[in-house]
């Protein structure tokens, strides 16, 4: 009997149970988080490949600095506040991500509309991120208005945005586009879309309030 129970402890030392094996081929795993862009064609990678786009190239960069962090984009050439507020529940509860990058309003401008629904929508949507996690952290990227709209609407428009941020203690940027926009050689055709060149710079530009260990505002 005792020959047999030392028998057996040689053997489990020289072959450890299946169980040991895969606690050691397998290291531990560490959650992932998830970060939801929800924006529209300045997000979308419009007139080029998804590839190229900022967004693409911020999953790049988060992979190279060993960061566990999968980013979904969700947004959409052409969006508005309207659609975004409809869409993004359904996201939110799909997703729960622990970051939403919030980019929306310049289609709502480009067409005149009342900023004042812009700001209401903008709003849901903040709102809606912590109902669907408590932990979610919103950056909210603002843009500036082409200069024939005129200084009285864009002044509105850039005070809904600081308002916004104000409010809800988001970490913002009121113009993500303006190291591009002013340069020719990084706009498209249409003058309102910065082209792949501009791509790495927009990142260089958000990537401060992106990084993983940024922290909310209190």
């Amino acid at each position: 009997m005792h020959f047999g129970w030392l028998l057996g402890f040689v053997l489990t030392c020289i072959y450890p149970s299946q169980s040991q094996a895969n606690a050691q081929d397998n290291p531990i795993q560490i959650a992932q988080s998830t970060w939801l862009v929800f924006g529209d064609s300045l997000s979308a990678a419009y007139g080029m490949d998804k590839q190229q786009g900022w967004v693409a190239l911020l999953q790049q960069k988060l992979q190279k600095t060993g960061a566990h962090v999968q980013v979904v984009n969700a947004s959409i050439s052409g969006e508005t506040t309207s659609g975004g507020k409809q869409r993004l529940p359904a996201l939110l509860q799909q997703y729960h991500p622990q970051r939403l990058v919030l980019e929306l309003g310049a289609n709502d401008a480009l067409r005149g509309q009342d900023l004042r629904s812009t700001q209401q929508n903008l709003q849901a949507m903040i709102s809606a991120c912590v109902q669907y996690n408590k932990a979610c952290q919103v950056v909210l990227l603002g843009v500036r208005l082409p200069t024939n709209y005129g200084p009285a609407y864009d002044g509105v428009f850039q005070a809904m945005y600081q308002n916004l941020a104000d409010n809800n203690r988001v970490l913002f940027d009121a113009f993500f586009l303006e190291t591009v926009v002013e340069d020719p050689d990084l706009m498209q055709w249409d003058g309102l879309h910065p082209n792949a060149a501009a791509q790495p710079l927009i990142l260089q530009r958000v990537w401060p309030l992106l990084e993983p260990n940024r922290v909310r505002i209190e």
